[in-house]
Formats: C-alpha cells, structure tokens, sequence
C-alpha cells in the first residue's frame, strides 16, 4: 500500500495543484471584479508604502504576473509528469511554492485579510493548501531538485580544463 501511495502521490498532488492553478487563471487573466478588488487593495497598500503600481495592471506583481508563473507552474508540474521530465515537476513546485508563499504573506500580513471576497476565506483556504502541497512535492522530488540546482550549477560555473601538458603526460604514462 504505501509503495503505491508513494508511486501515484506525486501525480496525483500535481494534477490537483496544476488544476487550482488553471483554475484562478480565468479570474486573473479576464480582469474579473474579484480579481480587481484583491490586487487593488495590494496596490493600495504598496502606495501607502511609497510602492504605488506595484500591483497595478502594469506593475511587477500585477495580476498578469502572478497568473503567467502559475500558468508556468501547472505547465512544468503536468510536463514533469514524463517520467523523463521529473526535474521540470520538482521546477513547477518550486514556482508553485514561490507563489503560494507570496499569496499566504499576502493573505496574513498585509489589510487585504484571510476573507477578501466574503468566501469564507476559501481563497485563502486554497492558497494554503496549494503552499502545503508544494512542499511535499518538493520533499518527495529533493533528489531532483538537488540534481536539477548541480546542473545550472555545472552551467554557471564550468569545471576547468587539466593544462595540455598535463593531458600529454598522463597519455604518455
């Protein structure tokens, strides 16, 4: 039983997080009232911060922004369901937490509250539950994250070259 869990958790915790992240794009994409009401109380309080725009329509976390990671997160968390793929699933739920992370802090540290659309703080409720599946995602794709942070790793910084003496004399030894 468990080895089964730990075979389909990993799809099935990405089907249900890509699907919420498919889901609220209708809202952010459309320019949905909700979806202006929420950003625009973030970018209220960003300007009582002396960062106004910041959340606006043209701003750096404006709706569009925050939907376009989540499209790019459900897209590498459904695509790195190829079993050859399974760094791009570990890259999707790294984005899918760096968004989640900002939606919780936003939700509890900010005026706009745990109920900003009078739900029952469904929203919220989602954003958590999305954020917690995230970091299990992560904890079970570790060893792909960990190969996938060696790769740029390898990319950024080159592993020198042995000197041309040294490759003759250890092809003459």
């Amino acid at each position: 039983m468990l080895a089964q869990v730990k075979r389909y958790a990993p799809a099935a915790i990405s089907v249900f997080a890509a699907a919420v992240f498919l889901d609220s794009l209708r809202y952010k994409f459309t320019d949905h009232p909700k979806t202006q009401e929420i950003f625009g109380r973030l970018d209220g309080w960003a300007g009582s911060l002396g960062l106004p725009g910041l959340f606006g329509h043209t701003g750096l976390f404006s709706q569009y922004v925050i939907g376009s990671a989540e499209l790019a997160a459900s897209t590498l968390l459904l695509v790195g369901l190829l079993p050859r793929l399974t760094r791009l699933n570990a890259l999707g739920a790294a984005i899918g937490l760096a968004v989640m992370t900002g939606a919780v802090s936003f939700h509890l540290f900010t005026p706009l509250g745990i109920d900003p659309n009078n739900d029952g703080g469904g929203l919220f409720a989602a954003a958590v539950t999305i954020w917690i599946s995230s970091i299990v995602l992560l904890t079970i794709r570790r060893n792909e994250i960990a190969a996938l942070l060696s790769d740029i790793g390898r990319a950024f910084v080159p592993t020198p070259k042995p000197a041309a003496s040294q490759v003759r004399a250890a092809a003459h030894a």
